[in-house]
């Protein structure tokens, strides 16, 4: 079982090993609150995961090391699984969804793994390492259902009361469970009154279905661009530990995710991925009273794939509402494209994309669709805009 001896442990192993990595004020995050970021995407490779994989390893027995390591991941554990076994002179396999962003796998192997790249997503992987395991008889090191891991990942818990002892709710991220097990083992045991509230991707709610159900649910399908907690089945322990000590589990949406991405990479000159970012969304977006709260979300990974980095941002600054795009219908006549751009520009946005139809059958014969893409300051700049348009006379299509 978990205990707080076992915590501790895992911080006396990991202290020489991992960063410490720091608790970051976060002004203009979330209104009326003091708001801080623990940035384990500064942890040693990029994510909070190599804690509980380093200690979970380091914990072997000398047999078990010789028969080399095996590990599924869809890229965190992964490199968390290889830099430790690197560091210790082991063998170690890891599965990984092929879908991963190529970024992690890249990671992986660099760290001297043998990477398995297996069709699907994450509970394939965690198949096909299991098949490994019993075919070559490898020591398997799983992400999260394990009480060594969670203790590992808890040590951001115990970092947590030591650099903000006067926090009132944390916002830990969820993929199959084994941060927030640990994390929130930690701070009820030493801060039995702050919060803990867990966050899933509304497009992969494992934990938050199983948790609403009582019972351990197993999705259909997942669908998120966090594909770090891209899980379809929660683990038995760290269900149990879930209902037993988080207060509440909530979900965030893909633009929401992506607003708090756009949001640490431009108020804190931070990366993060979509997995270690939901926490932000929710306090963001979560609509849970956070006034007059002292709030800390754990920031768990920053490696994002950078191809999706600009699909990311464009979603970011839409959610913002920092970019609108609309459709209106304009005699197909000289000038009058000019003067619906003048009006624009006048009224301070900066345009970024024209497209001018004739053909489009919204119009009528002598008219034309023009669609454009603007650069705004915020919502209500983009209400100003279109009030202003409605009361010239222009017919707003598209939203």
């Amino acid at each position: 079982m978990l205990s707080m001896d076992m915590l501790h442990d895992a911080q006396r192993v990991l202290s020489p090993v991992i960063n410490q990595t720091p608790m970051i004020p976060a002004k203009g995050f979330v209104p009326d609150c003091k708001f801080y970021l623990k940035a384990d995407c500064l942890q040693k490779t990029g994510a909070f995961k190599l804690r509980g994989a380093y200690y979970k390893i380091s914990s072997l027995s000398d047999e078990e090391k010789s028969r080399g390591v095996i590990a599924c991941s869809a890229g965190n554990h992964a490199q968390g699984v290889a830099f430790a076994a690197r560091d210790m002179g082991i063998d170690a396999t890891i599965c990984i969804p092929e879908g991963a962003p190529l970024s992690k796998i890249e990671a992986t192997r660099s760290y001297g793994a043998n990477v398995v790249l297996v069709p699907g997503v994450y509970d394939d992987a965690y198949n096909e390492a299991c098949r490994l395991r019993d075919e070559k008889g490898l020591t398997f090191i799983h992400p999260f259902d394990d009480y060594q891991i969670m203790a590992g990942q808890g040590t951001i818990g115990l970092e947590i009361i030591e650099q903000l002892p006067d926090v009132d709710v944390v916002f830990v991220p969820i993929g199959g469970g084994g941060l927030i097990s640990g994390v929130a083992y930690a701070i009820k045991h030493l801060k039995p009154e702050c919060k803990v509230i867990g966050v899933q991707a509304a497009g992969a709610p494992s934990m938050y279905k199983s948790i609403k159900g009582n019972r351990i649910i197993t999705l259909d399908s997942v669908d998120t661009m966090a594909d770090g907690i891209k899980v379809k089945t929660p683990g038995d322990l760290t269900f149990d530990m879930c209902r037993k000590y988080v207060d509440e589990v909530v979900t965030v949406s893909e633009t929401e995710i992506a607003s708090a991405i756009l949001t640490v990479l431009e108020k804190q000159k931070l990366v993060a991925e979509g997995a270690g970012a939901v926490g932000i969304a929710a306090a963001m977006y979560g609509n849970i009273d956070l006034r007059g709260k002292t709030v800390c979300a754990v920031l768990s990974g920053g490696n994002v794939d950078v191809t999706m980095l600009e699909r990311i941002i464009t979603r970011g600054l839409a959610k913002a509402g920092r970019t609108m795009s609309f459709a209106t219908v304009l005699p197909d006549k000289p000038k009058t494209l000019a003067g619906l751009l003048n009006i624009v520009s006048d009224l301070g946005a900066n345009i970024l994309e024209v497209n001018h139809e004739r053909s489009n059958l919204k119009a009528d014969l002598g008219s034309c669709v023009v669609h454009l893409l603007l650069e705004t300051r915020d919502h209500r700049h983009i209400e100003q805009i279109y009030d202003h348009l409605r009361s010239h006379g222009y017919l707003i299509l598209e939203r």
